[in-house]
């Protein structure tokens, strides 16, 4: 494994050199951070016990950076590095709820709205508001998790390019899971639907409206609109075995693909399809999760847990989850004890970025898998997610992310 020094260390490095060659002295860099060791620890042996083909890491304290460093292949023989863009799926969910709640800090849109003011056409908006897209308590089925026909002619072509059309035909024409908000799923459904609503709202594109209200105002310059597969260069290349039951390989037969460049055009609304890289992905976790672009009253209701005690698993319904304390969801962000997140997993990537606001502490993590990290039917979960909570807990023992229950 390749480990890429972070700029605290390089730094140390240019300083003892310029020292030995009898340079005028300066002032002595500051010490490397005390829980640095110990992440790297928990990097290397999580990427040993989950069969982690790459990792890239960053954790900061109020902005400052205490760990950026990358470990493994990005592809055989050529090392991962911290530059290298990949995709944020989920995270871009965050964006788009805080660019909602912006609007309804301007006054042009409310929570309260119903999804038939700009989309009349669309089944059952007339029952749904904008807030209950938000937090996935509409009802609509997911037209992803759960829904076989899409997922076989998904898993059939992964190259497709999908219309939004497209998407929501395998979703808003069924009936209602439950009476909108009296429940929760999560649906990408709603993300879609969301946007959607949004560009009648203002009359503006999702990418442009993404662009001037969340992503430029956090600085993140990094991330961009994915309008075709590609990921711009340096790219984290990925790999995965999930086809593997679609297409009917037998247990025992090695199956192994990239895909790094599988269309990702099904995954939310056009504009929050994105590629980033580990450095605006820890700027996302401070950003969002502090709320700097939102009031007061509208940072308190996308972390609100107020889900807790109020949801419940349903029969035919695959996503319909009760709330805990490990995994709350707010408004386009999972509660997960006094954590704020996102998680993003599919396609070979997964990541997360987290956020503790009492400590200003931000983790971000994105992982990819070896073959081994694949089960007999081409299943796998989020070792990114493990590596968030562990690195968590070092940060913060006291107030460490909560694990899930053991199975």
């Amino acid at each position: 494994m390749t480990a890429v020094r972070s700029t605290l260390a390089a730094a140390l490095a240019a300083l003892l050199v310029a020292t030995a060659c009898g340079s005028p002295a300066t002032p002595s860099a500051p010490h490397p951070s005390p829980h640095a060791a110990a992440i790297t620890t928990i990097v290397r042996d999580t990427m040993a016990q989950a069969h982690l083909r790459a990792v890239l890491v960053r954790v900061t304290v109020d902005g400052k950076e205490v760990l950026t460093r990358a470990d493994g292949e990005s592809m055989t023989g050529v090392p991962a590095t911290t530059a290298m863009h990949f995709r944020n799926g989920a995270v871009a969910i965050s964006y788009v709820a805080t660019l909602l709640l912006r609007l309804v800090d301007e006054k042009k849109v409310a929570l309260s709205d119903k999804l038939s003011r700009w989309l009349p056409e669309v089944p059952h908006s007339d029952q749904v508001t904008l807030g209950q897209l938000a937090q996935m308590t509409s009802g609509y089925v997911d037209y992803v998790i759960g829904n076989g026909p899409m997922n076989a002619e998904l898993y059939r072509n992964p190259f497709r390019q999908w219309t939004t059309h497209e998407l929501l035909s395998y979703a808003v024409d069924k009936p209602l899971l439950y009476e909108p908000g009296t429940n929760w799923n999560y649906a990408h459904t709603n993300y879609v639907l969301l946007g959607l609503a949004l560009e009648k709202a203002t009359g503006q594109a999702m990418p442009t409206l993404l662009s001037q209200k969340v992503l430029d105002p956090l600085g993140l310059k990094n991330t961009s609109n994915s309008f075709t597969p590609n990921i711009p260069d340096p790219v984290l290349h990925a790999f995965s075995s999930e086809r593997r039951a679609a297409l009917g390989i037998p247990a025992g037969t090695p199956f192994y693909e990239e895909s790094t460049f599988w269309n990702p055009s099904w995954t939310i609304t056009h504009g929050a399809i994105q590629t980033t890289d580990i450095y605006d992905l820890a700027a996302s976790a401070e950003g969002i999760g502090s709320g700097r672009l939102l009031s007061h009253e509208s940072y308190q209701r996308m972390i609100s847990p107020q889900l807790r005690g109020k949801t419940t698993a349903l029969s035919g319904c695959a996503t319909c989850a009760v709330q805990n304390d490990v995994y709350t969801y707010g408004l386009g962000i999972v509660v997960s004890g006094s954590w704020l997140l996102q998680n993003p997993l599919f396609s070979g990537y997964a990541a997360v970025e987290g956020y503790l606001p009492s400590r200003k502490i931000a983790i971000a993590v994105a992982v990819t898998y070896d073959q081994d990290a694949f089960d007999a039917s081409g299943d796998y979960t989020n070792a990114a997610d493990t590596l968030f909570r562990k690195i968590g807990a070092e940060m913060a023992p006291d107030d460490a992310p909560p694990l899930p229950p053991a199975k």
